[in-house]
């Protein structure tokens, strides 16, 4: 899943509520419908008997990967379709699974949107298989996210560690040392913005996940479940302020340019040096390639600004992994499909195609580690952002219905960048609007 807004793609208010449509206080916990598992030995046989599978999914680096299984598994052959990506990709996964026929057998499921699946009984639990076993295989965020209730609804394929990209020419132009703290970073904005107007720290006009990346990295815990009903919606924690404290002071003094990312204006900014910064996941490199050619050579990769100095912290900023439909009828050889995708053999194809991996085995590679990338001078900017997985703060949870709660981040914290108000202000009422919304899908929703 490298390259682009994928990871940032909000859903529509619709989208949410035919995911959640039929009160998901009603239905079952994950898992409860009987297991529905197989042994190594029967997923072995499944893979060496003829068999077809479907697979929905947009990441480019599926294609080499089926390509490589099948070559491995003749037998087994696999219709990869791509259906479209966010909110399309899901309407019409949720479609199926309602309609109860014309699922796929596995689909590639973002972490934010995979607590939705689950709570609705819509995907397997990986359990039955034997997918705890594998737990070590991932980093603790990736494989914190694919389990639930005490389930496991997908095997991770990429991650998001966080990481600072920032262009080194302009800060050595202006005399600028890298920031390690947030307070350093907010010093080096307004320097930079006081010496170039047309020059800006980084940008934001407002979006759902970086805000919760942001909020997970300051140590935030805004989401809870308990249980398959129970939520806490906690938007007025510290981390959520801590983040607001430093982003409010770039946003009321100009320091944030004022493009909207993924567009030619965000792309030439990068290009050209105007915008001195991202704070993103370890999947942007591809998308600095090739939307930003003219910066190739200077842009370098440091860790995330902390709030604490000497503190790492980091968090994860987009990803996802592959789910085993309950449709499915070739249960074993999906969940074998996944193995291959998402196991040593699949990642290693993963990583050569631009992807950032979740195993801990190629992050840990020396030829991984090493690698040397000619557009950002020469650095081997893994070492940064395999450190930056290592980072990330534990202990972070979406809403199980994360997809509705993003949809109306620009009618509630949106507003406030628009006006340059407070931020936090905008938060509180996210959070009440988001609340109000979980009460009457039938959730029982308490708030701080």
């Amino acid at each position: 899943m490298k390259n682009n807004h994928r990871f940032r793609r909000v859903a529509t208010a619709a989208l949410a509520a035919s995911l959640l449509v039929g009160g998901l206080a009603a239905c079952s916990s994950p898992g409860n419908a009987g297991a529905e598992g197989a042994t190594a030995d029967d997923i072995a046989t499944a893979l060496q008997t003829e068999t077809t599978l479907t697979v929905w999914g947009w990441a480019p680096q599926l294609e080499p990967i089926v390509e490589a299984f099948e070559a491995k598994y003749p037998k087994v052959h696999v219709n990869l379709e791509n259906v479209g990506t966010g909110n399309t990709h899901y309407t019409k996964l949720q479609n199926a699974v309602k309609a109860g026929t014309g699922a796929p057998d596995v689909a590639q499921i973002e972490y934010n949107a995979l607590p939705q699946f689950a709570l609705s009984d819509a995907l397997v639990d990986l359990k039955d298989f034997g997918a705890e076993e594998l737990k070590d295989n991932y980093t603790e965020s990736t494989w914190g996210s694919v389990s639930l209730n005490g389930g496991v609804y997908a095997l991770p394929q990429d991650s998001g560690p966080m990481a600072m990209f920032y262009r080194a020419d302009v800060f050595e132009k202006h005399g600028i040392s890298v920031p390690a703290t947030w307070d350093e970073y907010v010093a080096a904005g307004k320097k930079l913005h006081a010496a170039d107007p047309n020059a800006y720290i980084t940008s934001d006009t407002g979006d759902a996940g970086f805000a919760t990346s942001m909020i997970w990295q300051a140590g935030g815990k805004p989401y809870t479940l308990d249980g398959n009903t129970n939520v806490s919606v906690d938007l007025q924690d510290e981390g959520a302020k801590k983040w607001t404290g430093t982003w409010n002071q770039l946003l009321k003094d100009d320091l944030l340019a004022p493009v909207t990312s993924w567009s030619d204006e965000w792309y030439k900014g990068l290009s050209d040096g105007s915008i001195a910064t991202l704070i993103i996941g370890a999947w942007m490199p591809a998308s600095l390639e090739s939307g930003a050619e003219a910066g190739s050579g200077k842009w370098r990769v440091a860790p995330m600004p902390t709030y604490e100095e000497g503190k790492a912290a980091a968090a994860e900023n987009g990803g996802g992994g592959d789910a085993v439909l309950k449709q499915s009828k070739n249960k074993a050889a999906a969940y074998g499909f996944l193995q291959f995708a998402n196991g040593p053999e699949g990642s290693k194809i993963h990583a050569a195609n631009g992807g950032f991996p979740s195993t801990t085995a190629d992050l840990q590679s020396e030829s991984f580690l090493n690698a040397e990338s000619a557009y950002f001078g020469g650095q081997k900017i893994n070492e940064v952002l395999v450190q930056a997985s290592k980072d990330v703060v534990p202990g972070w949870s979406y809403l199980p219905f994360q997809a509705y709660a993003n949809s109306i981040f620009s009618d509630t914290v949106g507003q406030a960048y628009g006006s340059k108000g407070d931020l936090n202000g905008g938060l509180q009422a996210w959070q009440d609007a988001t609340a109000k919304y979980g009460q009457q899908q039938g959730f029982t929703v308490s708030t701080k």
